[in-house]
């Protein structure tokens, strides 16, 4: 169950990351941000994401043209 959901669909890079860099800047480590994507490059983009910031990608999957994630600040 997230703590804070994005709605990012419709958003070309880099804007979902800038979002969601912003949206975990309020967030307290061990709570979760879901995150609605539809560009299909956001997913290595989310993964690049967490590697660099060191934040945990808990949940990533994909339904039709919508990319769902969640990462939880670490």
């Amino acid at each position: 169950m997230a703590d804070k959901h994005l709605d990012a669909k419709g958003l070309n890079c880099p804007l979902p990351i800038l979002k969601a860099k912003k949206a975990l800047k309020d967030m307290q480590p061990g709570q979760i941000l879901s995150i609605e994507a539809t560009d299909p490059g956001s997913a290595k983009d989310f993964e690049s994401f967490c590697a660099q910031t060191g934040n945990k990608m808990a949940k990533a999957s994909e339904n039709g043209d919508v990319f769902y994630y969640e990462i939880e600040k670490q």
